[in-house]
């Protein structure tokens, strides 16, 4: 069995090395930067617009399902289900690994690409939007698989990406998110595993039983207050250690360029700094895979932009904030210089260590709960909605009980190879999503520039 296992190992990390290659690198930059110029910075020019409307949105799509649409998502709950599958164990768990692994300047690969990748997100789900599909039940679907088969004609395509959705949903969420709840619970306050993860499955159960209507009503009040509370957190360790931060910063950009010279060799190269990078802030952000579309494409609007306005805002406080938060904690701690802790614990740790008394690992302790918690009645709808574009409607019944099912085999699972597999399907989705939103610029720009140009005519 150990044979087996290993042999899996070795080709996880072929694959991974070539799907997380060079080229791939290259092909997420340009297309970032290839519609940053595109839309004119619409991410940095526009910016103080895009919070406004997005908030804006809110109210006129409460609105407009008051009057009857009860089976579309107001285009708030659409994000913040969106921003409840991005904002999870990546930005405690993920950080970590990243810092760990790759050095303090992984944060500054990790933003740089976030900011690129704001564009990137926001013309993602302006195809979302543009090629979505309406069933006979009223409800809408939508995603890359819709704009890879219908917009470049290629249903093959559609199914191929569709097909690796699945497994990344269940490996990033009902295997990841739970293993890193189950073990923190189990670190902190001897909590058996199985026991978190059965518990997990029920209350998860209770929800996306419930429908999608059900699990945006949820998101619609959770994502506020755990992105809420953990920004407030890392503001406090901020202000409480404001003296480390010039000399953290500098390890952060140094360390970007240098690695070597901020880890002492622990780290072989700039490349390796920049893959944890670039890895972990899309594992984050999803900027660039395409599956947040699936989500936004259910929203009640009237025009793609307007639910696309939410991409550039959900990267930003994803990783440009959140994520920096972890990280800046992390890295002035110095605990991930020792090697004594891993992964959640250690963000938490960090926390504990940088605010007075016990409070930061508490406030750690329940993002973590929270942030895990949310992904795993999100992240089902990727893997549901795949599955329905594969197999038709029957198929939803087995999801959702593999979901179930997967949570309590998540919460005793080993957690290192997961990471690593997570890494690996991340990477395989990217490079047709992004093809696909190269070869539909045209139709991504036209629907921009028709928009904005309507709001300068009134």
């Amino acid at each position: 069995m150990d044979k087996i296992f290993n042999a899996i190992v070795s080709i996880n990390d072929y694959v991974n090395g070539i799907v997380w290659g060079v080229p791939v690198l290259f092909l997420i930059g340009f297309v970032g930067i290839y519609y940053t110029i595109a839309f004119r910075g619409v991410q940095f020019t526009k910016f103080g617009t895009l919070i406004k409307e997005t908030i804006a949105n809110r109210k006129q799509n409460e609105n407009e399902n008051d009057s009857g649409q009860q089976k579309h998502l107001t285009s708030f709950q659409a994000a913040m289900t969106s921003i409840s599958a991005v904002v999870g164990s990546g930005n405690i768990a993920g950080v970590a690994t990243a810092v760990a692994c790759g050095g303090p300047g992984a944060l500054f690969w990790m933003i740089l690409v976030a900011l690129i990748g704001m564009a990137t997100k926001y013309a993602e789900i302006i195809l979302g939007v543009l090629y979505r599909h309406q069933n006979e039940d009223g409800t809408i679907e939508g995603g890359a698989m819709y704009y890879l088969a219908d917009g470049l004609h290629q249903p093959w395509l559609g199914k191929a990406f569709s097909f690796l959705v699945i497994p990344f949903a269940f490996v990033i969420s009902a295997v990841v998110d739970t293993n890193t709840i189950a073990s923190t619970l189990d670190v902190r306050f001897s909590v058996p595993p199985i026991y978190t993860g059965l518990v997990l499955a029920v209350i998860c159960g209770i929800i996306i039983f419930g429908g999608m209507k059900r699990i945006g009503q949820v998101c619609e009040w959770l994502a506020p207050l755990m992105g809420g509370a953990y920004i407030l957190a890392g503001i406090s360790v901020i202000l409480f250690n404001l003296n480390q931060v010039p000399s953290a910063v500098v390890s952060i950009i140094r360390g970007a360029f240098n690695p070597a010279a901020i880890t002492g060799g622990a780290v072989g190269s700039i490349f390796l700094c920049m893959k944890y990078g670039v890895a972990r802030g899309m594992f984050s952000n999803e900027a660039g895979l395409g599956t947040t579309a699936m989500i936004h494409s259910s929203a009640n609007v009237k025009h793609p932009v307007e639910q696309g306005m939410w991409g550039p805002v959900e990267v930003f406080f994803d990783t440009v904030v959140i994520c920096s938060i972890t990280a800046l904690a992390i890295v002035m701690s110095g605990l991930w210089k020792t090697g004594e802790y891993e992964g959640a614990a250690l963000t938490m740790h960090a926390f504990e260590k940088m605010l007075p008394g016990s409070i930061g690992g508490w406030i750690c302790l329940g993002a973590i709960v929270l942030f895990g918690f949310s992904c795993l009645i999100s992240c089902y709808t990727y893997a549901q909605r795949a599955a329905t574009y594969l197999f038709g409607k029957k198929s939803i019944w087995v999801i959702k009980l593999l979901w179930l099912l997967f949570i309590v085999v998540g919460s005793v699972s080993t957690l290192g190879f997961a990471w690593d597999l997570a890494d690996t399907f991340n990477g395989m989705m990217i490079i047709p999503n992004l093809i696909g939103l190269i070869l539909l610029r045209k139709q991504v720009v036209k629907a921009h520039n028709e928009y904005w140009n309507g709001r300068k005519q009134g």
